[in-house]
């Protein structure tokens, strides 16, 4: 190589290989956890942003088939979340989402889905603060479990 060459050739520069970060749904009441999590954006609160938020009208309305497709799609965890029991919008739409839930996991374990890949908590309106609590306990849970590989691949 000229001394020209070593002149104007670009310093190689070492690129690290970028951190993996969870992927994770939330399925989000609009009345309660929606809201929750407006208050904690609005109020700047400090939480990781790996959460992709999906409003549904009431927890209630979160088919078990929105978590399975989920996973399928390749989303490393999924949030559910809606009012407290006995504040629900609709009545009893949340105590319809903790029965389905409860055998949601259930069935998650069973068919190999490690069970921290899933969490669903009540949060109102007035919770930013815990809605920043779940995110981010829920990430770091989620990255300690590492990507999903998809069901019986490891």
């Amino acid at each position: 190589m000229s001394e020209e060459q070593t002149i104007t050739k670009e310093p190689e520069t070492e690129q690290k290989p970028k951190e993996w970060e969870p992927r994770i749904i939330g399925f989000l009441c609009n009345w309660c956890t929606y809201a929750g999590a407006d208050l904690a954006g609005s109020s700047r609160l400090k939480y990781p942003p790996n959460v992709r938020v999906v409003r549904v009208p009431c927890s209630g309305r979160v088919n078990p088939m929105f978590v399975l497709k989920a996973f399928e799609r390749g989303f490393d965890g999924v949030l559910v979340s809606g009012c407290h029991p006995g504040d629900c919008h609709y009545s009893k739409g949340n105590y319809y989402t903790r029965r389905r839930l409860m055998l949601l996991q259930r069935f998650l374990e069973q068919i190999g889905i490690e069970p921290e890949r899933f969490h669903f908590d009540w949060i109102s309106a007035a919770e930013g603060q815990k809605f920043a609590e779940v995110v981010e306990s829920f990430t770091e849970q989620v990255r300690k479990v590492g990507p999903f590989t998809g069901v019986g691949t490891r």
